[in-house]
């Protein structure tokens, strides 16, 4: 599970309503970033995660890369011998 943001609404509506801003205000504010930052900013564990799913993506393609290249040198070369030998 990912680790949570942390952040204090109780500090946050204090210092809201010691710049002047009613207490009824600063709890709705003080929710409404909670709810923004619980859900859509990224963790440490939600990035280290990501990179861990791209690096593995990025093997696989690599791995693809390299047996499509191999196929394409064997008939290159197959090509060539039976132009060699067949005449061409």
């Amino acid at each position: 599970m990912a680790e949570q943001i942390l952040f204090d609404k109780l500090v946050f509506v204090d210092r809201l309503t010691r710049a002047g801003i009613s207490e009824e205000q600063a709890r709705a504010q003080a929710e409404a970033l909670h709810e923004a930052l619980r859900d859509s900013v990224a963790t440490k564990a939600d990035m280290h995660a990501e990179i861990a799913r791209l690096e593995s993506r990025i093997e696989l393609a690599v791995r693809d890369l390299t047996i499509r290249g191999g196929i394409i040198a064997a008939a290159a070369i197959g090509i060539l011998a039976s132009m060699k030998y067949f005449g061409g």
